[in-house]
């Protein structure tokens, strides 16, 4: 299947890929990135007030003549150049030159000032002034969500969160807290398998399925991820990248596969737990080492 539309707790519908402009920085390039993003097949675009090229996406959107209908765009209110949450949507839609965004999101828990749920209800605001047609959050965790639901009339559409293979265990019950509500959960960050931590037990399984589908490794972790339901949210300059991360959504993953890729994770988890417990634990022999000698040096008896 192609990457389908996922219909949201509002009745509205939302792309299950979207291109992020996180890294891209600003300037004429990005405003490339972006266009070349839309003219492979990007129908969704994320970006962010925090990201300061929210112009260079709207320039980019413009350009490509699709009509407004025709594209997707999430930005997120990033606690900024002290603005309210009122003031960051106006700045982002003449920023992006446009009348409304799809989705609007409080970027982290800590920018839900001066509490979750006064911020929220401000976002019910600009929903009801149809500034944004669907509000979420993201970085939000269990216990920011239950704040939230506990006091919200209209519930978060998303929670965009970091998804990849080693985490999605520790993220699952997250996400299945949110699917209670409806919330959909957005992934971001999901090449880290192989970008930030290649050499792990991921590898074994996505060479080998990645070689049985004539398919490249990012690929296969773009299907995977969205075998879960989530949103996909991810990047690349490369302009056969963006062609390879559209193709993914017809990547005929089995059963199989993805249970190989579960299990892999997970493995990569718990070694990445014992891994950092061994480091921890040599640094507090290493403190107690100090501590032991200087106490030795000024004649105290500590044991």
């Amino acid at each position: 299947m192609p990457w389908e539309l996922i219909k949201l707790n509002d009745g509205t519908s939302i792309p299950s890929v979207a291109y992020g402009t996180w890294t891209l920085g600003n300037g004429d390039q990005t405003v490339n990135y972006v266009d070349e993003a839309i003219s492979v097949g990007f129908a969704h675009i994320d970006t962010a007030q925090g990201y300061r090229n929210e112009e260079e996406a709207g320039k980019a959107i413009r350009e490509s003549g699709l009509a407004r209908k025709d594209i997707y765009i999430t930005t997120k209110f990033s606690g900024r150049d002290d603005l309210t949450i009122e003031e960051a949507i106006q700045s982002s839609l003449r920023d992006l030159g446009v009348d409304y965004v799809d989705l609007y999101l409080i970027h982290s828990p800590r920018y839900a000032q001066p509490d979750i749920p006064t911020a929220w209800a401000v976002m019910e605001k600009l929903k009801a002034q149809g500034l944004t047609k669907s509000i979420g959050v993201s970085n939000f965790e269990i216990p920011h969500l239950e704040i939230l639901v506990n006091s919200a009339k209209v519930y978060p559409a998303a929670n965009q969160i970091q998804i990849h293979a080693y985490n999605f265990h520790s993220q699952l019950p997250l996400i299945e807290f949110g699917n209670k509500y409806g919330i959909v959960s957005e992934g971001y960050s999901p090449l880290i398998p192989i970008t930030r931590m290649p050499g792990g037990p991921v590898d074994k399984p996505l060479n080998e399925i990645s070689s049985r589908l004539n398919a490249k490794p990012e690929q296969v972790l773009l299907a995977w991820a969205k075998s879960k339901g989530v949103v996909v949210v991810t990047s690349t300059t490369k302009k056969e990248r963006m062609e390879g991360y559209i193709a993914a959504g017809d990547l005929p993953l089995t059963v199989e596969d993805i249970a190989a890729i579960d299990e892999a994770g997970k493995q990569g988890a718990r070694q990445q737990t014992a891994r950092t417990f061994i480091r921890r634990a040599v640094v507090a022999c290493a403190v107690a080492s100090v501590a032991l000698g200087l106490a030795g040096a000024l004649g105290i008896d500590i044991l």
